[in-house]
């Protein structure tokens, strides 16, 4: 069996998307005659913790570990809370305060390409003795954090290693970038070390189509789409009485869908059933500005915060709600990105109803799978027109998904497609 070296940040126990990826392509290369050796830190700032997720890593893996120095800690003297809301993504666009701005300032531009950057001397050092006992001739780096291509981009020049890049989304392009108030040198350092990973590495995996073409106009390399997933085997159960409108993971400030609270409230104003039967379910981080928005709409009433759910509650409430919500910023920058509770979603057959960018490629999918509905966040005539139509169909008791072709997302048909491309 052919050993290939996986190099990744997020591992059980870390909560959220960024661990199911590769958690799960280490569960099915076995079955594609490829042993993985999973590479992670020993002592990493994971902003989100589901110690369920440690009872999935396959026994037969073999795991290696090493300490990682972050400098959260060290910032957390100056704001433990402000500290652990940036490592987690959360940036107030709306008056941030002093200590906010200097965080992330001295993210932005001192840590280049992020926070984990003093992992990336020390793993090129006790990885070669890995690859040289364990006969290594392909790794695998999984991003972001980005600094992990790093690690590839050092022992690929050392060794003569087959490099896999596996981006899960984007770099320098991510809408992340224009909040980290980095200078020019920072914008300059982040292009110039995306385009030596992506000329060095042999090959390169994208989650969406936007992003291949996007790397294709840097690096001839050969590119391939490997989307995120599902893998849990789903049995029938009842539904909320509620009109249950859910959406699952973070809604961070960029996120925040004015458009449909705006639409929310004219249709608890106009409609007397409406108001009665919603219920509105947030699972994970909600964002300060998400929090004031449902205030203003007048929606309090109407919205549960569930925090941070293990993955069997999220499969639960997915499973269970009237309709799921998928979110992504209206801009240019976030048109490829395709959000990995997409796809369990899908797995869950209930309607999604996606809010996003112009020309999203994955509200795109949505539509294309007969899974839902795709709106823009300005078009509330058309977010009413959804979400009262579904509203019907589930007075009638009929609101049900005849989704087709999602087959081709389970995890396991994915690790196929990754094993051949490796």
């Amino acid at each position: 069996m052919r050993k290939v070296l996986v190099i990744a940040y997020y591992w059980p126990p870390a909560g959220g998307p960024g661990v199911q990826r590769w958690l799960k392509f280490t569960k099915y290369l076995p079955d594609f005659s490829i042993e993985p050796i999973v590479y992670v830190p020993e002592n990493p700032s994971y902003p989100i913790v589901d110690e369920k997720l440690v009872e999935e890593v396959p026994a037969s893996i073999k795991v290696l570990k090493q300490p990682i120095k972050e400098p959260y800690g060290l910032a957390s003297l100056v704001s433990k809370k402000k500290t652990k809301t940036i490592s987690s993504g959360i940036i107030k666009e709306k008056n941030p305060s002093f200590i906010e701005k200097v965080l992330l300032w001295v993210r932005g531009n001192f840590f280049i390409p992020d926070a984990r950057k003093l992992w990336v001397t020390p793993s090129v050092t006790y990885l070669a003795k890995v690859i040289a006992d364990e006969g290594i001739t392909t790794i695998i780096t999984t991003g972001p954090p980005h600094s992990l291509h790093l690690i590839g981009l050092g022992l690929k020049k050392k060794y003569n290693l087959q490099w896999i890049a596996d981006f899960r989304d984007p770099w320098t392009s991510i809408g992340y970038h224009k909040k980290l108030r980095l200078t020019q040198y920072a914008r300059l350092k982040h292009k110039a070390l995306e385009k030596a990973v992506l000329l060095k590495a042999d090959k390169i995996v994208v989650t969406s189509n936007t992003t291949k073409l996007e790397f294709e106009a840097i690096t001839p390399k050969p590119i391939k789409v490997i989307t995120n997933g599902f893998d849990d085997e789903l049995e029938p159960i009842k539904l909320d009485a509620k009109f249950t409108v859910s959406h699952i993971g973070s809604l961070l400030t960029g996120r925040n869908p004015l458009g449909f609270w705006q639409a929310l409230q004219e249709l608890i104003a106009e409609n007397e059933a409406f108001k009665k039967s919603l219920k509105v379910q947030l699972a994970g981080v909600v964002g300060e500005e998400v929090l004031q928005s449902i205030q203003d709409f007048g929606l309090d009433d109407h919205v549960e915060q569930l925090g941070y759910l293990s993955h069997d509650k999220v499969l639960d409430t997915q499973q269970k709600s009237q309709l799921l919500l998928l979110l992504e910023i209206d801009s240019e920058e976030t048109k490829g990105i395709i959000p990995g509770k997409l796809f369990e979603y899908l797995n869950a057959k209930r309607p999604i109803l996606a809010i996003g960018p112009k020309g999203w490629e994955a509200g795109a999918m949505v539509e294309a799978h007969g899974a839902g509905n795709m709106c823009l966040h300005s078009d509330v005539p058309s977010l009413k027109n959804v979400l009262l139509e579904a509203f019907h169909l589930y007075e009638n008791k009929t609101l049900v998904c005849n989704s087709k072709g999602v087959e081709q997302y389970h995890r396991k048909a994915l690790t196929e497609s990754l094993a051949k491309f490796i």
